[in-house]
């Protein structure tokens, strides 16, 4: 049995990292003040789209941000959901390499890809295999795996005939999911009653 673990929101918390650098680089330190526009960060992140929470003047503003001037900061810095989740994982791909096999996704696009590397490098991963999909290829990605584990509630709404587990957060709270878990901790047990 194959099973997909979504990066982000399971295995890292980009909200939190994103909120540290706005905050210090357009709150913070802006010196230029526009009567027109407000940098802001509206919370709770109650969707997983960067753009409803965190303020920008027009597009071109929010993705030299997101995906260009500090993508490594962001995405290659941004601390695990929690402390134990890679030591957790391991243990978990471990005990049940023989039974499933491991890939890792990430809706990702030019200079995350590499910081998305550094992170799963930084905390030791060690599932061998990483798929980056983004809108144009995500339908591919469904033929690679049996399970999902995400938080991501595009994909969370699809219907692929794959068994889902929703990695709860606060912008998917609102997705009824048969199976779901808060911590990584919890993915082995449900792993194991899909092989009965």
């Amino acid at each position: 049995m194959r099973i997909a673990i979504d990066v982000d929101g399971v295995l890292r918390d980009t909200y939190e990292k994103i909120e540290q650098i706005y905050q210090k680089f357009f709150i913070d330190e802006l010196e230029l003040v526009d009567e027109d526009f407000k940098f802001e960060i509206k919370k709770p992140y109650d969707t997983n789209d960067y753009k409803n929470h965190f303020m920008f003047k027009n597009e071109e503003e929010y993705y030299g941000f997101i995906y260009d001037e500090f993508a490594m900061q962001i995405f290659g810095h941004s601390p695990s959901t929690e402390l134990s989740t890679f030591q957790d994982l391991n243990g978990i791909y471990k005990n049940l390499k023989d039974d499933f096999k491991f890939v890792l996704i990430s809706n990702q696009v030019g200079k995350t890809k590499p910081s998305t590397l550094f992170f799963i490098s930084k905390f030791g991963c060690e599932i061998d295999r990483i798929i980056f999909y983004n809108k144009l290829n995500e339908n591919e990605i469904w033929n690679e795996f049996d399970v999902l584990l995400t938080a991501n509630p595009d994909l969370l709404n699809q219907n692929h005939n794959k068994t889902l587990i929703k990695f709860e957060t606060t912008y998917n709270s609102n997705i009824n999911s048969l199976d779901s878990i808060k911590s990584i901790k919890e993915l082995e047990e449900k792993l194991k009653k899909l092989l009965n």
